[in-house]
């Protein structure tokens, strides 16, 4: 019986990395082609190559759950084709003992899902995003195209870009206003470095131009250096030009905070934490999905058939997702909610067809 599970769980994860194998490498190729068309003068061919190197980990984490899905379909699939299933079945070998045997790979899948999302990806990605942040932007004062926008009390901020870590920003953007929304003063400073002391940090701005608007007079002035006292860490800061579905569980859950401290919407943040906290619950739900239909409407299927119903599932699970998801931004329902939803839905059609199998 050991030998039946080694099997079973080898065919399974060979067919999950095979899956993994090929969607990685399609999606290498556009990454490529779509970071080849961004390059100029001081974004570089060898940058772009570099970029999609860095951030191929947070594209094969978003992918594990559908390689998982395609991985089952695919491994089951081709036990059943050459009637191993049927075999096995009519030895005594109860059906629950063979998805036992296929949810151990799963398991495996689940929790790299959960160690490269948290320790891996996240400090990649975010080295990849400011790398290119600071060759695209420079020090412009304004950069449409990249940077960020934050309110922090009656300063509205934008930078350009974050070096990694957070402790150095390029092209920072500050504009003061009164309780009425007024434009008070625009500030903007080339770069700021962080300076951390036991009593108080802050940020040490560099090469200052100052603008202050009056009644009809707007008096400028530059600095060298300046003192910026705000309540802004460096690992807030780390994330801060990274798209929270790129972001750490930790980072996000720490952001949504910080949101929330500052009167800001935070359920953007609090729908992408759910939705990386979770992954491993969507990874199960459509493994569980995928063998339901071994056992039931894909017993006989030909590969192409598998291949085509793999597909099928993950574009619906993601319309889906995609669906509930600017729907619980949109009329203020909770984000776990609007993450659970297709997970228990694809669990509960996968339960369904299982009871049906004899």
């Amino acid at each position: 019986m050991i030998q039946l599970d080694r099997h079973i769980r080898n065919t399974v994860l060979l067919s999950m990395l095979v899956v993994i194998g090929l969607i990685a490498t399609l999606d290498l190729i556009f990454s490529l082609l779509d970071q080849f068309a961004d390059t100029d003068e001081n974004y570089s061919m060898a940058s772009a190559f570099a970029f999609v190197l860095l951030t191929m980990p947070t594209s094969v984490y978003e992918l594990l759950p559908f390689a998982a899905l395609g991985g089952a379909l695919i491994g089951l699939g081709i036990l059943a084709s050459s009637n191993e299933l049927v075999v096995m079945q009519s030895a005594g070998v109860r059906v629950s003992r063979i998805v036992f045997a296929v949810l151990k790979p799963t398991l495996l899948v689940m929790v790299f899902s959960l160690l490269l999302g948290e320790y891996v990806s996240p400090p990649l990605e975010q080295l990849a995003q400011s790398n290119k942040a600071i060759q695209q932007s420079g020090t412009e004062s304004i950069n449409s195209e990249r940077g960020d926008w934050q309110r922090i009390g009656n300063e509205f901020i934008h930078i350009n870009a974050i070096a990694p870590g957070g402790r150095e920003l390029f092209g920072l953007s500050r504009y003061q206003v009164d309780d009425n929304r007024r434009l008070l003063s625009v500030r903007f400073a080339e770069s700021a470095r962080y300076v951390e002391q036991a009593n108080s940090s802050y940020w040490l701005l560099s090469n200052v131009n100052e603008s202050i608007l009056g009644a009809g007079v707007v008096a400028t002035q530059d600095y060298l250096q300046e003192d910026w006292r705000v309540d802004l860490s460096p690992e807030l800061l780390s994330v801060l030009l990274v798209d929270p579905d790129e972001q750490s569980i930790s980072g996000l859950y720490q952001f949504a905070h910080y949101f929330e401290a500052e009167d800001l919407d935070s359920d953007t943040y609090y729908l992408a934490f759910w939705k990386k906290l979770l992954q491993p619950l969507s990874t199960l739900a459509l493994v569980i999905l995928a063998i339901s239909f071994v056992f039931g409407p894909l017993r006989e299927a030909t590969m192409g058939a598998r291949v085509f119903v793999a597909l099928a599932i993950g574009l619906v699970f993601t319309i889906l997702q995609r669906m509930m998801e600017p729907a619980s931004l949109l009329y203020g329902f909770d984000p776990l909610l609007a993450v659970l939803m297709p997970i228990l839905l694809c669990a509960s059609v996968g339960f369904f067809l299982m009871r049906k199998v004899r």
